[in-house]
Formats: structure tokens, C-alpha cells, sequence
């Protein structure tokens, strides 16, 4: 959901964060100042300042958001039977996390370097991440749907949110593209499955490719309706 769409049914502050979001995805975080996002929401800079200090403190709540996905959006399943649908949901988790916040991403080693609070927070959230998708990994060896050595599955955890953390700035500086679109993150994801598929059991790689099938779909798509 955009800014927009959020209308006045926030606050000023929350009206503040989300706008920043938009303008850092857009524009890049550090083409953007305080007073373009003032202007942009029509309000003083002076307004602006009274809830928040400067452009850092503005990127830590942007953050909570961001650290907020992460909980809700990667935790084990349990109870339930493994289908398409529930992957789908894995990996819809992962394409979210990325296209909202794709400023993070691009620019995440200079962002984290002027602000050590902020990265004890990426650690330690990171590290959160890797122990609940360690856990989802167990859970599909479990259920029959990979096949990977129990010694092996934190680090088959920790190259994933490797690829997914690093996609967007190597298209960035390893490609000739210049903008992160929604074809290019389903791009990261089919990478991704990729993995899956190289540890999926003899009974579970149909559904790999049906998703790997659904991926490509959605990135035909998103090229289709940018051309």
C-alpha cells in the first residue's frame, strides 16, 4: 500500500514515515532530504522536525517497520499441511520485504555505517531471521519436502537470506539497469528457487516447479504491463 492510499487516516508522524518510504524507494535515500519530504506532504520542515530530529530518526522508525515484517512474515508453520499455497506465502514474504524496502537494500552498507545502533538492530533482527528460516527448513526436511544433511541447514538458511539481502545491489552494480522493479525481484526469487530445487525430495520437486512456474508468470507480467 502506498501514502496515498494510507489518505488521513494517520497521523501526522506515521504520514511522515510512509511518505519517506515512498520518496527513499523512489529517489534513493540520499537524494532525498528532510525538506523534500516536508514539501511533499505539504507541511512545514518545522513540522516535520517537531517529530523527528533529523533523517536518521526518520530511517530507525522506517526500520521498525522492517523489523516488524520480519517477525510476522517468516515463522514456521505448524499444523497445517504443506501446499503450494503456503510456500507461495513464504516466498510472497520475502518478494514483499524486498520491493518495500528496496532503498534499504541498494544502499544497506553505507546506510548501516553511519548509524552503529541501527546496525546492532540489522544484526540482531538478521540473526532472527536465520534462526526462523532455519526452522522453516527443518520443518520442510520433516515433511518430506527437502533433502539436505541437519548439519548443513543453517548454512543452506544463511546462503538465502544471503542471495535475497544482496540481489538488489548486485543488479544494481554488476547489470546495466539503473531502476529495481517488481520483474527484477521475481527475478532474485527464481534464483532462490533454484536453490530449493537442487534440495527438493523426489515427491516435492513438482511443486518447485509449479511454483518456479507462478514466479515466472508474475515476472512476464510486470514486464508486460511496464513495456
Amino acid at each position: 500500500m502506498t501514502f496515498v492510499e494510507f489518505g488521513n487516516r494517520m497521523k501526522t508522524r506515521d504520514k511522515i514515515v510512509f511518505a519517506s518510504l515512498e520518496l527513499f524507494n523512489e529517489h534513493g535515500e540520499r537524494a532525498t532530504t528532510t525538506n523534500h519530504i516536508a514539501a511533499h506532504l505539504g507541511i512545514s520542515p518545522g513540522n516535520l522536525y517537531y517529530h523527528f530530529r533529523n533523517k536518521e530518526d526518520i530511517i530507525n522508525s522506517i526500520f521498525s517497520l522492517y523489523e516488524s515484517h520480519l517477525e510476522s512474515g517468516f515463522k514456521p508453520y505448524d499444523d497445517v499441511p504443506i501446499n503450494v499455497d503456503l510456500l507461495i506465502g513464504y516466498f510472497d514474504a520475502m518478494f514483499y520485504t524486498l520491493w518495500q524496502f528496496r532503498f534499504m537494500y541498494a544502499n544497506l552498507a553505507d546506510i548501516l555505517s553511519r548509524d552503529e545502533a541501527l546496525k546492532k538492530r540489522y544484526l540482531h533482527a538478521q540473526q532472527q531471521v536465520l534462526n526462523r528460516s532455519s526452522d522453516v527448513l527443518r520443518k520442510l526436511k520433516k515433511d518430506g519436502i527437502l533433502e539436505v544433511d541437519d548439519a548443513r541447514i543453517v548454512d543452506l538458511a544463511d546462503t538465502i537470506k544471503m542471495m535475497v539481502s544482496f540481489w538488489i545491489s548486485y543488479q544494481l552494480t554488476q547489470t546495466s539497469i539503473s531502476t529495481i522493479t517488481k520483474a527484477t525481484l521475481y527475478d532474485g526469487l527464481l534464483r532462490v528457487m533454484m536453490i530449493f530445487k537442487a534440495y527438493s525430495t523426489p515427491s516435492s520437486i513438482a511443486t518447485f516447479e509449479r511454483l518456479e512456474q507462478h514466479y515466472r508468470n508474475m515476472a512476464s507480467q510486470e514486464r508486460n504491463v511496464a513495456a
